[in-house]
């Protein structure tokens, strides 16, 4: 491949960055929007809260330390998000039987309305990136899906701030 190449895929690279940072705001907009046409008034207030609630959703009961290990989060970032998810209710703090030490987290009624209504925004997005695909022959996706686990597998090495200087 020429140098050439790999430049414009670097360009490509970093545009592709930009507007990822693009999409996580369109999607807080979209999740608003969608709770509202749902009748939901209350919603957490940064999109990691909602995310926080989608691995309770999935994993119930669960602490506070898997929960942060499931989605490589500091356990301090966790007990902080889940601390206010607490406090707004959309979660609840339970102790199992044989264990009163462990605290594990369960959602409510109001975080059930929440971890469904963000499946349900994942399905659009998801009918969305796959009509997207469409596009693309076979050996077009194959070569993405390839970029992409490259690009998953080596992250720190191209972060690493040491090479940066």
């Amino acid at each position: 491949m020429s140098e050439g190449l790999k430049r414009t895929l670097y360009e490509r690279f970093l545009h592709f960055v930009h507007l990822t940072e693009q999409m996580f705001t369109a999607e807080i907009s979209e999740f608003t929007g969608l709770a509202q046409s749902h009748g939901i008034t209350s919603i957490p207030s940064n999109l990691t809260s909602v995310h926080v609630i989608d691995c309770i959703g999935n994993n119930e009961p669960i602490n506070n330390t898997s929960i942060a290990e499931k989605m490589n989060l500091s356990k301090a970032s966790i007990s902080k998000i889940s601390n206010k998810l607490l406090q707004e209710g959309f979660i609840k703090r339970n102790q199992m039987v044989d264990n009163k030490k462990e605290v594990y987290l369960t959602l409510s009624p109001k975080g059930k309305r929440i971890y469904e209504l963000h499946a349900t925004m994942h399905e659009l997005m998801e009918v969305r990136f796959i009509s997207v695909l469409n596009a693309l022959s076979e050996s077009e996706i194959q070569a993405s899906l390839k970029f992409f686990q490259v690009m998953i597998e080596k992250r720190d090495e191209m972060f690493k701030v040491e090479s940066l200087r």
